[in-house]
């Protein structure tokens, strides 16, 4: 993936007439395969994973590997490289080239067999995925256009491309740079739904690439789709049904998650109308909160490195080994005095899910009750932190699951995306609106021990206030 501020030096010539910006190659006629040693994507992975160094290079050699094309720049959302991989159907892998060249769907649409020689290239991880082009001190950078021709030969044979349909949880090292497809998907009801829905990259904080958050629904999990500020569709809403999408699963630009890239927006079938979403309490926002303090809790009082106790608190393990812990940090992602946390990070647990409840909110005898806290991470990763309500809970931990929870869906928790290192606060969240004699808030926190979902979670300066 290119660096997201280099297509900002390039943009004027992006957007230029692509005809002055270099001569197609034309077709061939007949079939030309280059003369040597074929050898599979696979094993050029294979090399840098067994490698020492960042960077290998090809010298003297007449290997070259065969793939397909899986990406296209014909809606402006690949800028300069061509995904190939292994095989059209069911591929086990890909890899990135990168090209100083604009237009390459005219030449290399998706589904066409490409052979590259790699005499003269290098591969490196670059932005978290493993890349081929010109060496460059310690990495790699674009192969030129007069070179192209020289590498890239385009065979006849146009192939249909069948997605391979993988679960987030699947998610890992093997599937970067694949063609990938994930069925029964969605966008999160906090990017589509509410009086300001977002589109995939057009929306004013959109700075160089749009992140929207998509969750699957069976089995549960979340990602992110990541759409150029300069690609074509950028403006255009993104869909409220449900259904499947097709993309090349990689990294963000500084490999800290994952993300799915699409090639244009016919990559998504979301006609179903029958969102898979938890029902939600929305009373909306104050501007101010009340006079009249119901709880407080800054856990300044609260052991370091053990767990949250007292105070009127339940901390309760539905899954796993984690329960929320007071602790105390400084640097970059420094804690407030002490706060509270939760994370999976090296637990060795299949699923995590820690609950942190209030005590009871008596409604019966306070008005105009609302809450506000303040969240940041150490990089969420793909754990979810959920901000849940509930009257009808029977304030013991067998009850827990047993009972009614709806989202507070005006609370804002800090996303993967956002710079782990700030707090933010939730806002001055409503409770007016629900019905009940009793309520609880929860904090609940589902991850697992594995990499790609054992972010961690902070939380401080609860207040739950009243008229």
């Amino acid at each position: 993936m290119k660096p997201i501020f280099y297509q900002l030096i390039t943009l004027l010539a992006f957007t230029a007439c692509v005809e002055t910006e270099f001569e197609a190659p034309e077709p061939n006629e007949n079939e030309i395969v280059p003369e040597g040693t074929a050898v599979s994507i696979a094993s050029v992975l294979s090399n840098l994973a067994q490698s020492s160094e960042p960077v290998i290079s090809y010298r003297d050699t007449d290997t070259y590997i065969t793939g397909y094309v899986t990406s296209s720049d014909v809606a402006g959302n690949f800028f300069r490289e061509l995904i190939i991989q292994d095989a059209p159907e069911n591929p086990t892998a890909g890899i990135t080239l990168q090209l100083n060249q604009n237009a390459l769907y005219t030449v290399y649409e998706p589904g066409r067999k490409v052979y590259v020689k790699l005499d003269g290239l290098a591969v490196a991880e670059e932005n978290g995925v493993v890349q081929l082009g010109i060496r460059d001190g310690n990495g790699i950078t674009e192969i030129p256009a007069s070179l192209i021709p020289k590498t890239v030969f385009r065979s006849t044979e146009v192939a249909e491309l069948i997605p391979l349909p993988v679960t987030i949880t699947d998610f890992s090292a093997e599937l970067e740079n694949l063609y990938i497809s994930l069925d029964d998907a969605q966008f999160n009801r906090r990017e589509v739904l509410g009086e300001s829905p977002k589109t995939f990259a057009g929306d004013a904080n959109d700075e160089f690439d749009g992140i929207r958050l998509l969750e699957t629904c069976e089995p549960r999990g979340t990602t992110l789709v990541s759409t150029s500020t300069f690609a074509k569709f950028k403006s255009v809403a993104l869909p409220e049904g449900r259904g499947s999408i097709s993309g090349i699963l990689s990294r963000d630009f500084y490999d800290d998650f994952y993300i799915l890239r699409i090639n244009t927006v016919e990559a998504l079938s979301f006609s179903g109308a029958n969102r898979c979403d938890p029902a939600e309490l929305q009373c909306g926002l104050a501007e101010t909160e009340g006079g009249t303090v119901i709880f407080k809790d800054n856990f300044q009082t609260q052991t370091r490195n053990t767990s949250i106790t007292g105070n009127g608190w339940t901390n309760f393990i539905e899954y796993g080994t984690q329960a929320w812990e007071a602790y105390t940090a400084t640097g970059t992602n420094a804690s407030q005095g002490i706060s509270a946390r939760i994370d999976s990070y090296q637990s060795g647990n299949p699923l995590s899910v820690g609950w942190l409840i209030t005590p009871p909110i008596h409604f019966s005898t306070n008005s105009e009750v609302r809450i506000r806290f303040e969240t940041s991470s150490s990089f969420a990763d793909n754990s979810e932190l959920d901000v849940l309500f509930s009257t009808d809970w029977d304030g013991t931990p067998e009850g827990i699951t047993q009972a009614t929870w709806l989202v507070l869906g005006d609370a804002f928790v800090i996303r993967d995306q956002d710079f782990f290192g700030d707090w933010y606060s939730s806002g001055i969240v409503k409770l007016s609106c629900a019905s009940g004699e009793t309520a609880y808030v929860a904090f609940r926190y589902t991850g697992s021990g594995a990499e790609a979902s054992d972010g961690t979670y902070q939380l401080d300066n609860i207040s739950i206030t009243a008229d």
